[in-house]
């Protein structure tokens, strides 16, 4: 049973709920297959490993320790995706904590426009709509999804750490990531400005907001 929920992990592209896992190898002992992932974390913990087994967004899944994100780098470099901006890091942190949000509250909280960087967010699924809000005009609420979970590596929202520690976590999180690049912030930054500036008119006009 060991050897074979560690293959399901080690396969997986994403987190696995103890659900999925039990309903993959017919045991309904979900306590038993929980503590067989507790020995597995533990194997990984005391050896000499580059992985360590970590409870994401709800599931088990296997990643890379960070002091070998360097190398990570260097291995899929072609494949790098633009970082997240600073904007985009600050808007992130507020949807996380104040969810569900509009657009015009977190503007309230940043002092400028987000539309740019509310589309790359929803574009890179760390956000998505989660209804309206039942006040004149019914704006649409935004909240953080399982991939923010993923992305930061954590359990569910009760891990969010103290507001003051976020925009530490969210940096170095953002430095250690495979996906990261050193040039992409300032680009991706004015891109988001760009489209706030084009946008700005027709958002005013059209959005339910």
């Amino acid at each position: 049973m060991k050897s074979i929920i560690e293959a399901l992990l080690i396969a997986s592209d994403r987190p696995l709920t103890i659900e999925k896992i039990s309903a993959v190898v017919e045991d309904d002992d979900k306590q038993r297959i929980r503590s067989v992932i507790s020995q597995l974390q533990m194997d990984y913990e005391t050896g000499s490993r580059g992985f360590q087994l970590n409870e994401i967004a709800g599931g088990f899944q296997f990643s890379a320790r960070p002091q070998y994100a360097e190398y990570l780098k260097k291995l899929y470099g072609e494949r790098i995706t633009p970082r997240l901006s600073r904007a985009g890091l600050e808007t992130l942190a507020i949807i996380a904590y104040k969810q569900p949000i509009t657009r015009m509250e977190i503007e309230g909280i940043r002092g400028v426009g987000t539309t740019g960087v509310l589309q790359t967010l929803l574009e890179r699924s760390l956000v998505k709509i989660r209804g309206r809000k039942e006040v004149i005009g019914r704006p649409l609420l935004y909240g953080t999804t399982t991939e923010f979970l993923k992305y930061f590596g954590l359990k569910d929202l009760t891990e969010l750490p103290k507001i003051e520690e976020l925009a530490e976590l969210l940096d170095r999180a953002e430095s250690q990531s495979p996906a990261a690049a050193d040039s992409g912030g300032m680009e991706n930054q004015q891109q988001e400005q760009t489209s706030e500036n084009e946008n700005a008119s027709t958002e005013e006009k059209s959005s339910p907001e």
